[in-house]
Formats: C-alpha cells, structure tokens, sequence
C-alpha cells in the first residue's frame, strides 16, 4: 500500500498524537518506533519508576535503541510522560494498548484485566474520529467481546465513530525494533472496512515490510496465538526426541544438525524448560478456549506437557552426575533470564529447577546472572559475581544460553559436574558433563 504523506504529516507536526498504554517489553519500542519516525508520543504507564526512568530518557527494560529514542524525543519536545491515562486519551488522536496478558488461575486463562482498565480509561476520553490499536496477544475475540464493548461505554460506536484496531506485536526480545521497522509486515485487523484502512494506512508508514490485512479480528487474534503454539509444540518434539537419543546412545545434537540440512525439516532446539511471556503462555489461551469451545487440541496439551516436565527431569538427570547426597550438594545454576541476551524473567524455567532442586532436598542454591541485578524471588541466592557462584560448587546447572557462559572450562568450574541444559558448552573442556540430548 502507498504511504500516506498526509498522514505522515500530521503525525510528524503533533496533529495527530499517540498514547501508547504500558512502557514495558511491547510498548517501550512501540513507542520508540514512532518516536524515531518523529511522531509526537504520550507515554503512559502505572509504574511510578517506569515513569521516572522513561522521564529522564531511560528504558526500564534494557531493549537496544529505547533509550536513545526516548532521549531524542525529549530533547525534541515530542516525548510526553502521563501518569494520567484518560488526560493521555484526552490528548491524543492514536491509543496503543501495550500492557501484558498473561494467564490465570487453575484454569491458566488470560488475565485482562490491565487491558479492561486501560480500555475503561481511554473510553472516558476517547473522542470522535480517534484510533484504538490493541497490540498484546490475546484469546480469540478478545477485540470484539471485551475491548470494544468497554470502549463503546463512551456512547460513541466502533467503525462509526471511533475506529478500532487490532495489530499483534511480532517482536524478538533485544531486538525490538528491527523486528517492527524491518523484519516483519504489521498483521492489521479491524472492526470494520474503515478501521482496516486505518490501520494500513497507519502502519505502512512505519513497518518497511509493509501491512497484512486480515478479514477480521478474531483470526488476527488467533494468528498471533498460532505463532506460540508451533514454537512450542516444536520444542516440545525437540525435548522429546532429545531424551529419546540419551536413552538409545545417540548424540542429539548431531543427529539434529543433519537433519535440518534437508531444508523441510526445521528441528528446534531442546532445553531445560521454555520461559517468557510468550511461548509458555498462548498454548494455555488456545487450550481454555478449546474446553470452552469443547475442540480438541491433544498436540498442543501435550506439547506443553513435556515441556512443564524439563526442569524435574534435568535436575533428575544433573543430580545422578553429581553423585553427592543433596543435603551435601552446592548447586551453582547458571542463568535466570528466559533465555541468553535478556534480563526478562517472566516465567523463566531456573524457578522450577531451583523449586525441583529443594524438593529433592538441596539446600545450597547460588543462582547467577550477568544481566539481572535483583529478584524478589530469589534474593540473595541471586548473584552477578560468577567467581562466586562457582566457588566450592558441586554441580553446575547451565539454564540460560548467555553468551557469557560460551567459554567456560574446568578452569572456571573446578571439580563440579556441569550439566549443560542448554547444550551450548564443550563437552571436551570439562570432566564430569552431561548435556541435554547427549550423554558422556
């Protein structure tokens, strides 16, 4: 689709405002987006140190450009900070809700309640002729059954008055940015012919890849969902085909590395749990939208199965290499992020392999990482100092791939067994090692 250059225009001169709602993992470089393409951005969030940080240039999740992009905006005068989030529905023309959804409860069904609140307040000052973009992944029908509903509260209509749509973030955690600009189309849905319009008008300016245009927002919502569900499914067979190959003698990794050479094979990579708001997560909306809806879905349940099983059976198979009676084992586990390059540790597997390792009976636990400074959870069994960690350490548990743990040797770890979760270190550098899918 041809830019619009009058659009572009207004953006550009302030005329047409955008409110991005959270400034977290999705809406920090959603706004940064815009802010580099020069729009004038009202960035709004709960967190008073979000806030802080954002208002002196600073990203509070370490996302590469962010912060740069925040202090141009500043110096620009084109970056607002509201604590205020119906004044930022008052003074602005575009509402972007950023905030996250994750599950809930027994049932592991989506928690919307960030998006009902941001909708209720942008609702009271939603105005004729404005545009609301939901961005998170959500439950099929999420748009039309909550979001629009809350937002029609206001007595103005959707695709009448205001124009609502839905566009899923498709973004790589450290790498944001690119992910929007140049790697990917914007997926753009709507309440309407006119709001799909919208959006393509709206996005075409930012997206290089340019728009996809999807007949309704329900199959955008399940799009997004479709993503998480094949990566996990797929690590899932991956976890699975790894154990087999340790029980029948055959390295994984190898095994692996020729069959992807026959290019419709695309095997993914196994480890000791799979984290982050987003793979673990959208299974879990499928599955409770399918026992309401009574279809099955034994694939993706199972897959989610054998991957919520890694961290017991790694921690299994890294205590049986250490041959040291729990209560006398020091355990170093390395890595608490999700996964390498990040800080976010939103739903991270080194929980449950720290959880496993007490229930079997370990009581020395050190968890290191080199990019999280500090947890609720953990803290002071989390450390940076990795000397430390390491120190008189019986059993070394690889969690995290960080490229900070690429060269480790004997040297660093001393008489400890390693075990490697992530299948990532040189097997020939250490004594005592096992690796997931390999066995020495």
């Amino acid at each position: 689709m041809k830019k619009d250059a009058g659009l572009a225009k207004k953006i550009k001169a302030g005329k047409v405002k955008m409110a991005v709602y959270g400034l977290g993992h999705v809406g920090s470089p959603i706004a940064s987006v815009w802010l580099r393409f020069g729009a004038h951005v009202i960035g709004v969030d709960k967190s008073p140190e979000v806030l802080a940080s954002a208002r002196k240039g600073k990203s509070s999740v370490p996302e590469p450009g962010v912060s740069e992009a925040f202090t141009k905006g500043l110096k620009q005068k084109r970056f607002f900070i509201y604590d205020d989030p119906v004044k930022a529905s008052q003074d602005s023309q575009v509402k972007m809700i950023c905030v996250p959804v994750l599950t809930v409860g027994q049932s592991l069904s989506a928690d919307l309640g960030a998006v009902k609140q941001v909708a209720s307040s942008i609702a009271k000052g939603l105005k004729k002729g404005d545009t609301v973009v939901l961005n998170p992944s959500v439950p099929p029908g999420t748009s039309e059954d909550v979001v629009i509903p809350i937002l029609e509260e206001s007595g103005l209509k959707a695709e009448r008055d205001f124009f609502m749509i839905y566009n899923p973030e498709r973004i790589y955690e450290g790498r944001a940015i690119e992910d929007i600009e140049e790697r990917y189309p914007a997926i753009v849905s709507g309440a309407g012919a006119k709001s799909v319009e919208m959006g393509e008008k709206l996005f075409s300016l930012v997206f290089q890849r340019g728009v996809m245009a999807m007949g309704n927002m329900r199959t955008a919502e399940a799009e997004k969902l479709l993503e998480g569900v094949y990566r996990d499914v797929n690590i899932a067979l991956a976890n699975e085909m790894a154990r087999f190959c340790e029980k029948v003698g055959v390295d994984f990794w190898q095994a692996r590395d020729a069959a992807n050479s026959q290019p419709f094979c695309h095997i993914h990579k196994p480890g000791v749990g799979v984290g982050g708001a987003c793979i673990p997560v959208y299974p879990q909306f499928v599955l409770h939208a399918a026992d309401t809806a009574k279809a099955e879905c034994n694939i993706t349940r199972l897959g989610r199965n054998v991957n919520n099983a890694m961290p017991a059976y790694c921690v299994s198979e890294a205590l049986k290499l250490a041959g040291v009676e729990p209560a006398q084992c020091r355990v170093a586990v390395l890595g608490l992020a999700f996964r390498g390059g990040v800080s976010d540790t939103r739903l991270s597997p080194t929980y449950n392999i720290v959880s496993e390792l007490k229930k079997a009976g370990v009581k020395d636990i050190t968890v290191h990482d080199p990019m999280v400074k500090s947890d609720a959870v953990l803290g002071p069994a989390l450390t940076q100092d990795l000397r430390a960690a390491l120190k008189d350490a019986s059993l070394v548990i690889l969690a995290t791939d960080h490229k900070e743990y690429q060269k480790l040797s004997r040297r660093d770890t001393g008489e400890a067994a390693v075990y490697d979760g992530r299948g990532m270190l040189d097997r020939s550098k250490f004594g005592r090692f096992a690796s997931i899918g390999r066995r020495t």
